[in-house]
């Protein structure tokens, strides 16, 4: 029996990829360190200085709070509601987004990922949070699971032109990490007053997070996709449908006949 041929090692390509999909996008030190390589015969350990994460600085100026540092979650979540409540219109509120500075996630992404599509649009989708691709471009599903979202509203005669686009998060978790339940409740004043602005017929939450977020339901998506529920905006009941997120379906292409029945619904409600 011939002896087993050794694999050919990965490129520097195909590494930078595959560190890009586990969410790996910064250096934590100025040098590459080799831990493996073994230390010369006499020579002492190196030992390295653990040096403490670097983040980002925060403004000194203070921007809406009045304070010179993120504000405490309860504050922060009372400044958002209050600012969410004043603004007239979606320009105003993405430019309150824009300097909110009660969120962390605002100092670790590289942008607001506000919205995309008609703000006039009769159907708006909302799915979680930025990915990699949408912090780079500053722009709701444009990455892969966008690609796929894009192909799911062609089937039932939509594009960005005739839909709306957010996320509950307008702004990518480092590393692409689930937001955490303070994020999301400080960011949700937000994304409720977006969708009081943009008063879509349909409104469309993709996954579970926004779908648990917004329908105020702690049922998985299983159990609640395909069925509507009525979200109030506390001016007018809107019809709320649930499907799978793109991201999912891209992991679980078997799913994607129950997302075709979905969006068969969705275009039956439109066209009433």
């Amino acid at each position: 029996m011939p002896p087993p041929t050794a694999e050919p090692a990965p490129s520097i390509e195909q590494l930078l990829a595959f560190y890009l999909e586990a969410g790996v996008d910064c250096a934590l030190d100025d040098e590459p360190i080799d831990r493996l390589a073994e230390p010369e015969p006499g020579s002492p350990p190196i030992v390295r200085e653990a040096r403490a994460p670097v983040a980002r600085p925060i403004p000194a100026a203070p921007m809406l709070s009045g304070l010179a540092e993120p504000p405490a979650p309860a504050a922060a979540i009372a400044s958002a509601r209050e600012l969410a409540r004043t603004a007239p219109s979606l320009e105003v509120l993405r430019e309150l987004l824009e300097k909110f500075d009660g969120c962390a996630l605002r100092s670790t992404a590289s942008r607001l990922v506000f919205a995309d599509g008609n703000p006039k649009a009769r159907v708006m989708f909302v799915g979680e949070a930025p990915g990699r691709d949408e912090d780079i471009e500053g722009l709701p599903f444009v990455g892969r699971s966008g690609k796929l979202l894009d192909r799911m509203m062609a089937a039932i005669g939509l594009d960005r032109s005739k839909a709306y686009i957010a996320n509950v998060i307008p702004w990518r978790p480092p590393g692409n990490r689930t937001p955490t339940p303070q994020e999301t409740l400080i960011c949700l004043p937000f994304i409720q007053r977006q969708i009081e602005l943009v008063d879509p017929d349909v409104l469309v939450t993709l996954g579970n997070p926004s779908t648990q977020t917004l329908l105020g339901t702690r049922e998985g998506i299983m159990r609640t996709r395909g069925k509507w529920f009525d979200y109030n905006t506390g001016s007018r009941v809107i019809r709320a449908l649930p499907t799978f997120h793109p991201a999912y379906l891209l992991r679980s292409p078997s799913y994607k006949r129950m997302s075709w029945q979905d969006l068969r619904a969705i275009a039956k409600m439109l066209a009433q």
